[in-house]
């Protein structure tokens, strides 16, 4: 079970700030905080992850904004439309974020040799046979354990999911 509380310290500044950007208006940021948190907890069990949670809440968040926004039936200015493709733009970048925590997590997570080896090659871009060389294994040891190491690691983030 989440803690209500500890999601709402955790996460309220993330959340007021991504909708201050989106609607560049600070009280309307501050209710419609308010206004996600209050659909948050009313749809707690919704959350599967609480490693998931920044961009649950941004999604809450945004919707809150949205239907805030076509209660007040204001016609789509040009101004408003770049508004809100920036508002996308925003919610994309938050996501990307979480998920190279959530990618980072799940490499730390992986056991030796599979974290070095997968570390050197895609983050480094240390060539296999360096990486066989560094390990004293041969060249086709490195490419077994890095191809075990992507595939432990799509395991590990598919738990996220």
């Amino acid at each position: 079970m989440v803690d209500f509380e500890k999601l709402y310290a955790e996460n309220q500044r993330l959340v007021f700030g991504y909708l201050c950007r989106l609607s560049k208006n600070e009280s309307l940021a501050e209710e419609l905080t308010q206004e996600t948190f209050f659909r948050a907890y009313m749809n707690l069990s919704s959350l599967r992850k609480e490693e998931s949670a920044p961009s649950w809440l941004c999604q809450i968040a945004k919707n809150a904004y949205f239907a805030w926004y076509n209660q007040q039936k204001r016609l789509c200015s040009p101004e408003t439309s770049e508004e809100l493709q920036s508002s996308e733009d925003l919610e994309e970048t938050v996501v990307r974020k979480e998920m190279g925590r959530q990618a980072m997590e799940a490499l730390e997570a992986l056991e030796e040799p599979y974290r070095t080896v997968f570390r050197l090659a895609a983050l480094n871009d240390v060539p296999l046979k360096e990486i066989s060389r560094r390990f004293q294994k041969s060249e086709s040891w490195a490419r077994v354990i890095y191809h075990r190491a992507g595939k432990k690691l799509a395991e590990k983030l598919k738990e996220y999911l």
